[in-house]
């Protein structure tokens, strides 16, 4: 069996009529003067990460960053002021509200930790400012359906992080495997994650230090006593700020499959799991689940485990799709085709890097080289809409129904593995008050949750 290998992915390629679409590979708001004003709030890891993005792709001016740890907001600052083209450091705010309220800036980057997605992204839209929001867009259902509404409501662009939709060699075999009928009927694909990432440790409680405003950092989410620096790993090991590997993880694979099998919401959702094999440590998030999400005549089902091996460790975290003529495998590094005849033609599927074209990449602390370009293209499919007014390709409510079907699976094991069918015009779990009733968080005092009718 022959293999044909697509490291060459630009020559002719879907990923590169995308990218001309924007006009000379880029996005320059034609009719505009000047940059474009942009703020990021959530100045950490990821946060920056994408800021660094929009700025290689378009004419920016970082008009202020926030974050609630005097610390990592200088460093930031220092850093944003060596990568883009005015050398200044931005206006630096503890306060989102503060931000919004002082610099009204045009667009908005969310880059806080999860359980802050939801308020900052509905109060940025209010403040008249375009949103790009990481995933998940919320740690509540209702949450997801507040965001909608408020984009819809203010007429604004809300691009989700869920860029695997614009991952170059992933668009590529959208195209060349799904697209073109490869793979026959389709009825069954399989997302997962087997990577170790569930922090499992015991640090004591301890004094807060006076960089950083605890209190503000928690916001809507309970109040933890302190054991040290939440950012990075430590804040997603606890349900009080996100849902989890599967709200991690799932949400980017199983977005994924939907928008290459241009799925909905799933008819039902049940999922089993729990803490099987790291119970020493405070986490409180499932080091084991599987979740089933149904379609008709089609199951994408879930799985992790932050312990172990992977079933194939060339795909550790990825996405299998099933059809009655073979299968594609898919993840951020790479994608397969495998066909099942004999005779017939194995095409694999390179990731594309960066690195001459935007040589700051090689430099840039932590940054995730094989996501660069997907972010990149993301970023510029967020400003065409905005410039032409059309809906992004990872729009909130796309956002909102994968971010929404993973939630449901954590609701579904909480409850022992029930099965639940999410109606979105009523907002309510059919025939299941119980299950309804979770898909709202209580909120801490002195925070109000967003509610869709009103926002």
């Amino acid at each position: 069996m022959n293999s044909i290998n697509r490291r060459d992915f630009l020559k002719g390629s879907s990923a590169l009529a995308t990218l001309a679409s924007f006009g000379l590979l880029g996005m320059d708001f034609k009719d505009r003067e000047g940059p474009l004003q942009v703020a990021l709030i959530g100045a950490g890891w990821y946060g920056k990460s994408d800021l660094f993005r929009l700025i290689q792709v378009a004419d920016v001016n970082v008009v202020a960053l926030c974050d609630p740890d005097k610390n990592m907001l200088k460093e930031a600052g220092d850093l944003v002021a060596s990568r883009q083209k005015s050398g200044k450091i931005p206006t630096l705010y503890e306060n989102y509200k503060e931000l919004l309220d002082k610099e009204k800036p045009e667009f908005v980057l969310i880059g806080s930790p999860d359980h802050w997605h939801a308020l900052q992204c509905i109060d940025a839209l209010k403040a008249g400012a375009h949103v790009y929001v990481q995933k998940p867009i919320s740690v509540d259902v209702i949450e997801g359906e507040a965001m909608v509404a408020a984009a819809r409501k203010y007429g604004k662009k809300v691009q989700v992080g869920t860029q695997r939709k614009s991952t170059p060699h992933l668009i590529d075999a959208k195209k060349d495997i799904i697209d073109s009928g490869k793979l026959g009927k389709i009825s069954h694909a399989e997302v997962c994650c087997y990577y170790h990432m569930r922090a499992n440790g015991n640090p004591p409680v301890q004094p807060v230090p006076d960089f950083l405003n605890y209190d503000l950092w928690t916001g809507p989410a309970p109040l933890r006593p302190y054991d040290g620096l939440p950012h990075r790993r430590w804040w997603r090991t606890f349900i009080e700020y996100g849902n989890g590997i599967t709200g991690d993880m799932c949400v980017h694979m199983l977005d994924t499959v939907r928008w290459m099998l241009k799925l909905g919401w799933p008819t039902q959702i049940t999922s089993t799991g729990g803490i099987f094999v790291q119970k020493d440590g405070k986490s409180n998030i499932s080091d084991t689940q599987t979740a089933i999400f149904e379609y008709p005549e089609l199951n994408v089902v879930w799985q992790h485990r932050t312990w172990g091996n992977p079933v194939d460790p060339d795909y550790p975290w990825a996405f299998k799709i099933f059809g009655e003529n073979g299968m594609l495998a898919g993840s951020t590094l790479q994608a397969d085709f495998i066909p099942y005849g004999e005779g017939q033609e194995k095409i694999h599927f390179d990731c594309l890097f960066e690195r001459e074209k935007y040589p700051e990449d090689v430099t840039e602390k932590d940054i995730e080289l094989n996501a660069a370009p997907a972010t990149r293209l993301h970023m510029q499919d967020w400003l065409n809409a905005i410039e032409k007014d059309t809906i992004p390709i990872a729009d909130i409510e796309e956002g909102h129904i994968s971010t929404a079907s993973c939630i449901l699976a954590n609701i579904s094991m909480e409850l022992g593995g029930r099965v639940l069918k999410y109606d979105p015009k009523t907002m309510t779990v059919i025939g299941d008050p119980e299950a309804t009733l979770r898909l709202k968080r209580p909120y801490r005092s002195g925070y109000l949750h967003p509610d869709p009718k009103t926002v």
